[in-house]
């Protein structure tokens, strides 16, 4: 007997353009449900938006369309992207292909999922500290998370503007790098995108599929030691094997150090947990959102609809990002988020002078069972310590299937400079080549 996967809140379908030519004409897609569709609920994994149905479809959903893709559903995820694992969804968990008692990740977990279970060709995802690149590796599939800017964000439910990126998930490299070169590009419906071809000695014709190649001759491939430190042994076997493939393939790597990431975890979080309070306090049951049956004044209206539709990870970190907003606290918590932030940013500029792209376990731990985390956030939290780092900088990572361990897929993550997509989506191609 099959086992249910839930994978999909909604499963209507948009269709794509019937004439449009190209790597995505018949292709379909599973979209996160944060990301809106004109006329499909976007429900965005929470009862509070259960019923809402938006009037205008993403940037990137009206790209992908266009290009042929059809829309089969909207993928499951966390509540508002709130988590590592596909469980605070409102909709019930999410089940991992590859062993249905674990975990698929989060909190783009659905989209991964239907690509890893067969059920859509592509997905989008959203990344904000890791939640395109965490489904990836523990479902066995490929994500992309773009350089902050390539993507527009335009119909993306805002859970931290400053971090997140709308990225595609697929089966292969090059079928992720093919998404990414139909969704990439300025919108003049968000003004942080910008086209990384207007900088100087950029090729306006460079796609991103032709750079899965696999050809990294002389690339040099930085290992940082403090993003191995306390990983699972198995998975750093599996992710050491992976590099060990490089290398084969003429790839040169050399030590590194990240003293910054020691701090990034907790930086990542504040700062995403004082946007989050922000964002979210127009879901009110009043301009968005189902309302609650109460006989009070506005006030407590307002009270008893966040109570009855947020989950208790979403009101953890509202809590937590009012908190550290709060008259008193701000300076000693948020300022102090933003200077750990720019020492980030800076640790890997100086990295990406000496090496090309930067190697590490996407995660350093094999997919939870189910249950496992939801009694212990702080170790949810913990596990995105691979991946925030990267937000942070507003750097391009790219997560790819680097083996087995124990039968359960571990996922290699590659970081590029600023719109070096080109250089994670090459030594990609190559992991996968050898695997």
């Amino acid at each position: 007997m099959a086992v249910d996967l839930n994978l999909f809140i909604t499963e209507e379908t948009i269709e794509g353009d019937a004439d449009a030519e190209g790597p995505l004409a018949d292709a379909t897609v599973a979209v996160k449900d944060n990301i809106s569709t004109e006329g499909v609920r976007t429900t965005c994994g929470s009862e509070l938006l259960a019923d809402y149905v938006p009037p205008y479809s993403a940037t990137v959903v009206d790209r992908l369309t266009d290009a042929g893709a059809t829309v089969v559903g909207k993928a499951n995820m966390d509540e508002f992207g709130m988590g590592t694992t596909t469980e605070t969804s409102a909709f019930g968990p999410t089940r991992n292909p590859a062993d249905p008692q674990r975990v698929p990740g989060g909190s783009s977990g659905g989209s991964a999922a239907a690509v890893a279970a067969g059920e859509a060709d592509l997905a989008l995802g959203s990344d904000t500290g890791g939640s395109v690149r965490c489904p990836a590796a523990f479902c066995g599939v490929v994500g992309i998370k773009p350089t902050y800017g390539l993507v527009s964000r335009y119909g993306l439910v805002a859970y931290a503007n400053s971090l997140e990126q709308i990225g595609p998930i697929a089966g292969t490299v090059e079928e992720a790098a093919a998404a990414l070169d139909v969704i990439a590009g300025p919108d003049p419906r968000d003004g942080t995108t910008r086209d990384p071809a207007d900088a100087e000695g950029a090729d306006p014709d460079a796609s991103y599929a032709a750079a899965a190649d696999g050809d990294v001759d002389g690339l040099a491939v930085g290992i940082p030691t403090e993003l191995f430190e306390g990983a699972d042994e198995r998975v750093v076997e599996t992710v050491e094997a992976a590099i060990a493939d490089l290398e084969a393939r003429g790839a040169e790597t050399a030590e590194i150090s990240l003293p910054s990431v020691e701090h990034a975890v907790q930086a990542y979080y504040v700062i995403a947990m004082a946007e989050a309070s922000s964002n979210l306090a127009r879901f009110d049951g009043v301009r968005y959102g189902n309302r609650a049956d109460s006989d009070g004044n506005w006030n407590e209206s307002f009270a008893e609809t966040r109570e009855e539709g947020f989950g208790a990870e979403v009101k953890r970190r509202i809590l937590l990002g009012t908190y550290a907003l709060s008259a008193g606290y701000h300076d000693k918590y948020y300022e102090k988020a933003q200077d750990a932030r720019a020492w980030v940013r800076r640790d890997f500029e100086d990295a990406f002078a000496d090496v090309d792209v930067i190697a590490s376990p996407t995660m350093p731990v094999l997919p939870f069972e189910l249950g496992e985390s939801l009694d212990d956030p702080l170790r949810m939290y913990l596990a995105d310590a691979n991946t925030t780092p990267v937000n942070l900088a507003n750097l391009p990572a790219i997560s790819v299937p680097a083996g087995e361990a124990d039968g359960l897929p571990v996922g290699l993550q590659l970081v590029g400079p600023k719109f070096g997509e080109e250089r994670v989506i090459r030594a990609a191609s190559a992991v996968e080549d050898a695997n």
